[in-house]
């Protein structure tokens, strides 16, 4: 009962976005990328998704994968992939463990087949490792933590 109206009660809060220092309040898609409060708790936005991105066309490819001066992992997937499954989230964290030295980029194969062409991708799960605009490691497949962890030391020079 006590949990039923907590959730009630956690349902009827609105949420809201405080300003960062020095700007405005926004709402919407526009709003600045400020902690969330409710009831004065703090929310904040985890590691895993600062370092993980999808991208979203070949320009946002060029853009926060070649030009990025991080090393870059890609993991090209498909949503139809049991294997991807697996190893997205499994690499997902990994990468946020290595805080902010290594940036892990996502491409949908069915959504972006250019970028799969491009980068002769011929089967899922496919992990590039791209440092300064180049391709310097990869493999297909699904690989445990341990060999993760190695693939991320490699790029990262660690």
């Amino acid at each position: 009962m006590a949990q039923r109206l907590a959730f009630r009660r956690l349902l009827s809060l609105t949420l809201r976005t405080l300003p960062l220092q020095g700007q405005r309040m926004l709402f919407g898609p526009l709003a600045p990328r400020a902690p969330l409060v409710l009831h004065g708790k703090t929310f904040g936005i985890s590691a895993s998704c600062r370092s993980t991105f999808n991208v979203q066309d070949g320009s946002d490819f060029q853009d926060r994968v070649v030009n990025n001066p991080k090393p870059v992992v890609v993991d090209f997937h498909a949503q139809w992939c049991g294997p991807c499954k697996i190893l997205g989230p499994r690499l997902e964290k990994m990468v946020a463990k290595q805080e902010g030295k290594v940036l892990m980029a996502k491409v949908d194969i069915d959504d972006h087949t250019d970028l799969a062409i491009e980068y002769e991708v011929s089967a899922v799960p496919t992990v590039l490792a791209m440092k300064n605009g180049d391709v310097v490691d990869k493999f297909v497949g699904i690989k445990d933590e341990d060999q993760l962890e190695a693939f991320l030391k490699k790029l990262i020079g660690a």
